[in-house]
């Protein structure tokens, strides 16, 4: 169980009427209807599906003037939306008390989402800078749990010589002992912006990397990798700045729709626990669009949990559709499920677990060739 008193201390209430003009929301709204922390009163943590926290910490940009705090922005946009899962219950917890130092926030953040990880919820980061995300794998690792960890982010931020920990978290994260990080995935990276030797070493760590392109090319190729990760992080400059104008990296990008699919596919992963967002700068935004694009992720992802609370267990085969595939000197089977239309493929060993696939997988196989996700998870194994 979440117990929130243990986490009182860390956080700071926020004003639902402030949000809103001091107008009341519509029952259908999704302001009508989520749990918040205000003055006076605690969220039940306990029937809730997803836990929104924010966190204004920006230290991690560098030096340098900050705009003003993103995550009311988000919620001001996100709670004006109308609510359309009955069945996916959600809860706010205020936003984090910035610590006195950059370290200090980010064990706040650690301490809250270790608690809420072992009460078994779903927590969404609406962030400040990009380095959040280790304080974000440190809760997990303290708990010492293996994780998959997917990051969404135009460049890969491994510049160990930066002083601004928003350009070089990744170097700790990876490569910090004990190290906690079963796999690693790097989705929507932009080539010109990565330097060529950062790809060849994280290929001969056999970890996935996803150019934009790619991305772009089969959107629906994404999601078993998020059906299979711990830990989603996500800067929004995988947004084409015309979509999301608060990002000034890059003209290019998704388009803020596939952004949405992408946020989708995260909600119906039955393994995700965290999910952040960050590098929204409210002051480069532009009439609030890119706070709405968050919002509208946001949403979807709200979406994608509804589609995962109507998913049958594996075990559970009356639910599924069974092909059983020769490839080779390779026998495998590959499921579908009836109520998603998800796929799943089985890999070889003691344990015959199943991974996530796509029915382009099942195609491959079915014409004698291995397909690449089945080669990539044998050459972890």
């Amino acid at each position: 169980m979440a117990d929130f008193t243990l986490l009182h201390d860390y956080l700071l209430p926020i004003s639902k009427a402030s949000l809103n003009d001091d107008q009341e929301y519509d029952e259908f709204q999704i302001g009508g209807i989520v749990d918040l922390y205000e003055e006076g009163y605690a969220p039940n943590l306990d029937i809730a599906d997803i836990i929104l926290l924010g966190v204004n910490e920006d230290r991690g940009y560098g030096p340098g003037k900050k705009g003003p705090d993103a995550a009311d922005i988000v919620r001001r946009e996100f709670y004006s939306l109308f609510y359309w899962h009955k069945d996916v219950k959600i809860a706010d917890m205020g936003n984090l008390r910035k610590g006195v130092s950059l370290a200090d926030t980010y064990a706040a953040l650690r301490t809250v989402l270790a608690e809420l990880i072992n009460s078994n919820k779903t927590i969404i980061i609406l962030g400040g800078s990009h380095d959040l995300t280790y304080a974000q794998y440190r809760a997990y690792a303290t708990q010492k749990y293996v994780i998959e960890v997917t990051v969404a982010d135009a460049l890969i931020d491994l510049k160990e010589e930066s002083p601004i920990p928003a350009d070089s978290f990744l170097m700790d994260m990876l490569t910090e002992q004990p190290n906690y990080i079963r796999h690693y995935n790097h989705l929507a990276f932009q080539s010109y912006f990565v330097h060529p030797r950062m790809l060849e070493t994280l290929d001969k760590l056999r970890f996935d990397c996803y150019r934009l392109g790619k991305v772009r090319e089969n959107l629906e190729e994404i999601e078993p990798v998020l059906r299979n990760t711990d830990m989603l992080s996500l800067d929004i400059n995988i947004i084409k700045h015309n979509d999301a104008p608060a990002n000034t990296l890059s003209p290019n990008g998704l388009g803020g729709d596939e952004a949405c699919a992408l946020s989708r596919y995260a909600g119906m992963s039955g393994r995700l626990s965290t999910y952040g967002i960050y590098g929204y700068r409210p002051e480069k935004d532009k009439e609030f669009l890119t706070a709405r694009q968050i919002a509208q992720m946001l949403w979807y992802f709200v979406d994608g949990c509804s589609v995962k609370n109507k998913e049958a267990l594996l075990n559970e085969r009356d639910a599924f559709y069974e092909f059983n595939i020769v490839c080779g000197d390779i026998d495998t089977v590959f499921l579908k499920s009836k109520k998603t239309g998800r796929w799943w493929m089985q890999l070889p060993g003691k344990g015959k677990d199943f991974v996530p696939c796509t029915y382009n997988d099942y195609v491959t196989a079915s014409n004698n060739e291995i397909p690449e996700r089945w080669l990539r998870h044998q050459e972890r194994l």
